[in-house]
């Protein structure tokens, strides 16, 4: 049995001025007066919307160390929300009013898009897919195709970008701001990839508007949870034989899902992870992070990461 310890599932802070706390799929959002928000990365593993019952230990450090540096490498481009990271697995930053749309960009007709591709679909949240392509094939151009935020428990849905401006859920002048910003992110994460030999596939981003109603990146960025890799080395001659690509995402935590037959369905139960299988997946975790920042990861004291959560958020917030 793993030391529960060693990962966090939950947290129940109560920091000064504190208003209220959102908990998402895996982050937990403190509202700290109004005025910035103390984000927490947990252990927990997320797929097809649904929580699986055991954290993956340093997953939320990984994932918050990785949206960290990628914020810092695109800040020149997109402004963000981000102001502090005051502990391994936090991020402190502006409050914002976030838009209620994810923005999804796809490089390569993979995933989602791929499985619609299969099942006859050549119009994807109203952009159209050109005939002839294999999955995992380049797109002429990368392609947004937004989702709406759902709640905790509920699944996103595809939405056309005529849908979200019909329905007001984003102004016309917003919209237009996030699919520039939402190409330039893309741009830049796709260098940054291919300096690290990797390809980025797809992605999402969120964005908010702070107080003084400046549209700002938000969430995490780049990360394994919000993104696909491919490895570059190799990827054509496995797309000319048609083979699988060699991925870095948590796209292998889905596979292994759906050979156990769970798919996030009614009427299905998520199958049980043994402690051998959650060590595999940090393992896999600390290898995207490596891949992906070019740098070794340091594992931060887990004894007990509560109270070291709780005094550095405390310390920063004096």
């Amino acid at each position: 049995m793993t030391n529960t310890n060693n990962t966090i599932i939950d947290t129940n802070f109560n920091f000064p001025k504190q208003k209220n706390v959102y908990k998402g799929k895996v982050r937990e959002v403190y509202n700290i007066n109004d005025e910035q928000l103390v984000m927490i990365a947990t252990d927990r593993l997320s797929a097809f919307d649904v929580v699986m019952p055991k954290g993956i230990p340093y997953k939320g450090q990984i994932l918050n160390q990785i949206a960290t540096k990628m914020m810092a490498a695109t800040q020149d481009l997109v402004p963000n929300w981000l102001t502090a990271t005051p502990d391994p697995n936090v991020a402190v930053g502006h409050l914002c009013e976030p838009f209620k749309v994810e923005m999804v960009i796809r490089g390569y007709m993979s995933g989602h898009a791929a499985r619609e591709y299969k099942a006859g679909k050549r119009i994807l949240c109203g952009v159209s897919m050109p005939e002839g392509l294999k999955e995992n094939d380049k797109f002429p151009e990368p392609i947004i195709t937004p989702a709406t935020k759902a709640e905790m428990g509920d699944h996103d849905e595809d939405i056309s970008r005529e849908d979200i401006l019909k329905r007001g859920i984003v102004s016309e002048e917003d919209y237009l701001v996030l699919e520039d910003y939402t190409r330039k992110l893309f741009k830049r994460g796709s260098e940054i990839a291919a300096s690290r030999g990797l390809i980025l596939v797809d992605t999402k981003y969120e964005f908010g508007k702070t107080k003084d109603g400046k549209i700002v990146l938000i969430d995490e960025i780049h990360t394994p949870d919000s993104s696909r890799y491919f490895y570059a080395d190799g990827y054509q001659e496995r797309q000319d034989k048609g083979e699988p690509q060699k991925q870095l995402s948590k796209e292998f935590v889905r596979q292994w899902l759906i050979a156990n037959n769970f798919q996030g369905l009614k009427g299905q139960t998520v199958p049980f992870m043994s402690d051998e299988y959650i060590e595999t997946v940090s393992e896999r975790y600390i290898e995207l992070y490596e891949n992906i920042t070019g740098e070794t990861f340091v594992k931060a004291d887990v004894s007990n990461i509560q109270s070291r959560i709780e005094a550095n958020v405390l310390a920063y917030l004096k």
